[in-house]
């Protein structure tokens, strides 16, 4: 080989070697960057777990304030013990980034000081300490340090999205020139090999030995570049891997995101906005403005232009669950949304663009009014059971004295008429206090097993006549034996005040439907209505084809005295009646109705077991006696009313207006037959308990019982504890002949055991 070959040949090799060398080092480079890459994208999911972690545990929180509910406590618990490790192996992710360090060092406390916050009023909570409740919230700690450790939280992710983009576009670089070098080196090889070859049929003998060196060469060289293309394209799939990982997280999540630029225009959106937003691929946020009436959070105030997410965000603003209620035109259910907002700055901190995340709270939101409307009902119960009780003492007094005027004014027809007029009016009053009273729950329940379709059937026979030839009734009753336990008088004035409502919300004729199934309500539903209880149920439905109700007719439908027809009408008290007895029954009350196109409400009766039980037969008017009856009355108008009224039939009394005076008397050896006591008297003791230490200082006692409202003293479940007798408030003379002739008869016993 002639010098100039040689030494072409020798620069040829050197730029080989230089080539080979820069191919390894750049390879060795590339590996780097995408550990990097890899490893910010970790980075970034660990700052995405503990954020979702701080969000569960405060959620948790804010769910068992909310609920009391076991089930809270415990996540957040679990979700407690999760958050220190969290944290630590974040650290250890960011270890390489002393500031990024240094801002979670600073984090760290908070954040755990934030979880300590909420545990210490969870564990308030679970003692009722009500005086540190207020202590904690007054110091208002925990709101600011989520805040900040959310803003830190959002510092460090943003640190990583710069550090990731950097790092991936000096690992695409990197690809890119490896692969060049790759194509060059073997570009020369080639030209190499040409330039042997032609040298090679000029001077066959004396390079066969050099062509020799140059084929092994080459195919070392080739060998070499398949494996560092091989290795690049590892590194390109481990990175496919880690961006396929990102799009399975993004289009997985719960939450509706969109990323949008300057103009508003969706660059990228997830499945989630599809079904929450109704977003649709190629429409902007102008088109999607269309779709909604959008409200804030107390759904009646429209949103205005300025105050939408997209302008605020776009206007520089960062918030946090700022509350809206969209409504679609298509006729989907209204959704209340919790949106969180950031804007996206470019490299000259210019707003470019704004990232948007939508939460549904619908169901939460839902939860939380049933549960107020549940409350609210209770606390207008208690107010109603304790006005009730002094209206019926009162009643018990007029009814008792216009039944005896009507009596004796029998040669006076013009006055025994006034008499009856008042009378009347009385009987009404009593009417209306019963029906407080069943919404109130104080209404003393008979429960039965009753066979419901046989129990249906019946009442549709007294329908027919009652709602008149315009309104047709059909029933749908699910075959077989099925039974409830219920009172069934109260059934019957149940559907009874449903069937009424039902035809005058159908003026011109329509359909009654009465329907029985055999239901089970799950536990999702249970959770979904905080006052239900999971398990069989007998479901009774009653249908109409009238003109509906709006939704703010519907939340207000049990509440007494709320009424939509016209004044004179109706009393407003026919579905509190019937909510008070579905509650005082163990069972679940729920209506479905929409404007036009009829109403269904639906009962859940508590299931019966064993057969149906035959009601008992009319007993015979009873009479009066000659026995001594202690009469204990606090309000002087009945206990004078009272005593009159047994003298006239014969018995002798003894009177005391309390538990105090009731005990001193019987102390000083005072005779009786029957102690006949109020449930509700003063002096710091009860009828029930009255009765208890009568019954331990006599044993034998007999004992009857009399209210204007029952309570917890002689009523559980709804119904009376075994072996009390109880006479309801107002009551007619015949109805206390009756009651305390019955008490007297009754085999001696002695009083209940005290309530659990």
């Amino acid at each position: 080989m002639i010098p100039t070959q040689r030494v072409i040949l020798g620069t040829g090799l050197a730029i080989l070697l230089i080539i080979t060398a820069a191919s390894i080092a750049l390879d060795v480079k590339s590996r780097s960057e995408a550990a990097w890459v890899n490893q910010t994208v970790q980075v970034q999911k660990k700052i995405s777990d503990l954020r979702v972690l701080l969000r569960r545990a405060e959620s948790a929180a804010r769910g068992y304030e909310l609920y009391r509910t076991p089930g809270f406590s415990a996540d957040f618990q679990a979700v407690q013990a999760q958050i220190a490790p969290a944290l630590a192996d974040l650290k250890r992710g960011v270890r390489d980034n002393p500031d990024q360090v240094a801002l979670l060092e600073g984090t760290e406390p908070l954040a755990l000081r934030r979880v300590e916050i909420a545990a210490e009023a969870m564990r308030l909570r679970a003692a009722n300490d009500q005086a540190g409740i207020a202590a904690l919230n007054g110091r208002a700690e925990g709101r600011g340090l989520m805040d900040t450790v959310m803003g830190n939280l959002d510092r460090l992710s943003a640190e990583e999205e710069r550090l990731l983009a950097a790092r991936s576009q000096d690992s695409r670089r990197t690809g890119v020139v490896l692969l060049g070098i790759d194509v060059a080196g073997a570009v020369l090889i080639l030209l190499l090999v040409a330039l042997v070859m032609r040298e090679s049929r000029r001077a066959t003998v004396q390079l066969q030995s050099t062509l020799s060196e140059t084929t092994a060469a080459k195919d070392a060289l080739a060998a070499a570049v398949a494996d560092r293309t091989q290795h690049l394209v590892t590194a390109h799939d481990e990175l496919r891997l880690s961006v396929n990982v990102l799009q399975s997280t993004f289009h997985s999540m719960a939450e509706a995101v969109l990323v949008i630029d300057a103009e508003g225009n969706v660059l990228l959106s997830n499945p989630a906005a599809e079904r929450m937003l109704l977003h649709r691929t190629g429409m902007n946020l102008r088109n999607l403005r269309t779709l909604s009436d959008v409200f804030h959070g107390d759904g009646v105030t429209p949103m205005q232009a300025d105050e939408l997410p997209s302008v605020r965000v776009l206007r520089g603003e960062k918030f946090e669950d700022l509350e809206m209620i969209v409504r679609p035109h298509n006729g989907i259910p209204p959704r209340h949304l919790m949106v969180s907002g950031r804007p996206m700055l470019d490299g000259q901190g210019e707003i470019s663009g704004a990232v948007l995340v939508y939460h549904d709270a619908t169901m939460s939101r839902e939860t939380e009014r049933q549960l107020y409307q549940s409350q609210k009902l209770d606390a207008i119960g208690k107010l109603t059971g304790g006005v009730a009780h002094d209206f019926n003492n009162m009643l018990t007094v007029i009814s008792g004295n216009t039944e005896m005027l009507v009596e004796g004014l029998k040669q006076q027809p013009e006055l025994q008429r006034v008499a009856r007029l008042i009378d009347d009016a009385a009987e009404r009053c009593a009417e209306l206090i019963q029906h407080l009273l069943a919404f109130a729950r104080r209404q003393p329940l008979q429960p039965r097993n009753v066979e419901i379709n046989a129990a249906i059937a019946d009442i549709a026979k007294l329908l027919r006549p009652t709602l008149g030839e315009q309104i047709q009734i059909e029933t749908v009753l699910e075959q077989g034996p099925m039974t409830a336990h219920i009172d069934p008088s109260r059934l019957t004035n149940a559907v009874l005040n449903m069937a009424i409502n039902a035809r005058d919300a159908m003026p011109n004729g329509g359909t009654l439907l009465l329907e029985t199934h055999r239901v089970v309500l799950d536990e999702a539903y249970a959770q979904a209505h905080p006052d239900v209880t999971a398990g069989p149920y007998i479901m009774l439905a009653v249908s109409d084809t009238g003109t509906g109700m709006s939704l703010e007719t519907q939340h207000k439908a049990f509440e007494p005295f709320f009424t939509t027809k016209e004044v004179g009408k109706g009393s407003g008290l026919g579905l509190s009646m019937v909510y008070g007895f579905v509650k005082q029954s163990g069972g679940h009350i729920k209506i479905y109705s929409e404007e036009g196109h009829g109403t269904t409400i639906k009962l859940y009766l508590p299931p019966g077991e064993g057969t149906a039980e035959v009601a008992a037969g009319m007993a015979p008017q009873a009479e009066g006696g000659a026995e001594t009856i202690f009469v204990v009355e606090d309000d002087p108008l009945v206990r004078n009313f009272v005593t009159t009224q047994l003298q006239s039939l014969g018995y002798k009394t003894v009177a005391a207006p309390d538990g105090r005076a009731a005990l001193e008397l019987i102390g000083a050896g005072q005779k009786f037959d029957l102690l006949f006591t109020d449930v509700v008297i003063p002096g710091g003791m009860s009828g029930r308990e009255l009765a208890e230490e009568v019954a331990r200082r006599r044993p034998g006692v007999r004992v009857l019982y009399t209210s204007g409202y029952t309570d917890n003293a002689i009523i559980h479940h709804g119904k009376l504890d075994d072996g009390v007798m109880l006479l309801t408030k107002p009551y007619r003379r015949n109805q206390l002949a009756e009651m305390i002739r019955k008490a007297l008869g009754a085999t001696a016993s002695p009083a209940p055991p005290p309530p659990a």
